[in-house]
């Protein structure tokens, strides 16, 4: 598996999609991208059917790494919110994440209960605070290659420049990547970009605080990681809201047949070949 530490150093953006399930990581592999991103936001949608409102917790953010870990053989970033508690709760998640098979974390600095980085409301803990979070986070990890993604909520709170002074701390303190959360403009990712030499964190989000823009144009402005947290939760959510809305119109969904994938797709997708050459090594197939 390559490493998301040499990913950083390529001349490129890094473009990384949010998976909140199994099916979805595969999918995301299976298109070629090369790291992919759990999303908080998305587990706690479609565990619960919920807001990213502080209704998950390290229990759920943890089994549900350890599925999509499982699923795929690329490096897989999780969304670890507040890090639900202190500094050793912090220590702890970092130590059974990697060992769930976890590439990286982004850790954040909202105050508990937090909510999305894109919703009214937030408060952002002391940098203090903060920091001791993310120095326990950064002791905890076990391989070199695991990667820490500070991110501040301040600007929200505290405006861009006390936003940016946090990013500059959290990069002093050791954070492999800096995440300045919700600019408003394309303007503020520029001063942003100018203002902190690290690797850079984008978040698109249809219909967030951030104006939408391209790779290209991100990473022209020093951003490295390109993050597209929620587009395949809203996708999928489109789909599956015009597929039912036809069926309900209907009873048929014979209008989707070329809109969605078919039977034997799907299995192949889910690796039934080679569950089924499995089953004929082990003597399955012989049984009446």
């Amino acid at each position: 598996m390559k490493s998301l530490k040499t990913m950083l150093k390529a001349n490129k953006p890094l473009v990384i999609p949010g998976v909140y399930d199994a099916i979805g990581a595969k999918i995301a592999e299976k298109v070629g991208f090369e790291a992919m991103f759990q999303t908080g936001y998305g587990t706690s949608a479609t565990l619960f059917g919920m807001p990213d409102y502080g209704f998950i917790g390290a229990t759920e953010t943890l089994d549900n790494a350890r599925r999509i870990c499982r699923a795929v053989s690329v490096p897989v970033i999780v969304d670890s919110d507040t890090g639900y508690g202190n500094a050793l709760s912090v220590w702890k998640l970092v130590r059974e994440l990697e060992s769930a098979g976890a590439s990286g974390i982004f850790l954040e600095d909202q105050r508990w209960p937090k909510r999305c980085g894109h919703m009214k409301g937030k408060e952002v803990i002391s940098q203090e605070e903060y920091t001791e979070k993310l120095g326990a986070a950064i002791d905890a990890r076990q391989s070199k290659d695991f990667i820490i993604v500070a991110r501040t909520d301040a600007r929200a709170t505290e405006g861009l420049d006390a936003a940016i002074e946090r990013g500059l701390q959290n990069k002093k303190t050791g954070a492999d990547a800096v995440f300045i959360e919700a600019p408003r403009s394309l303007e503020e990712m520029r001063i942003i970009g100018k203002a902190i030499n690290a690797p850079l964190v984008a978040n698109m989000i249809e219909g967030g605080a951030t104006p939408m823009n391209s790779a290209t144009t991100l990473h022209k402005l020093g951003f490295k990681i390109i993050l597209y947290p929620l587009s395949v939760l809203f996708a999928n959510t489109f789909a599956t809201m015009n597929i039912l809305k036809e069926l309900k119109k209907t009873g048929t969904t014979a209008k989707f047949k070329h809109k969605v994938v078919n039977f034997d797709q799907f299995n192949d997708l889910v690796d039934l070949p080679k569950f089924q050459k499995l089953e004929k090594k082990y003597g399955f197939s012989k049984r009446e």
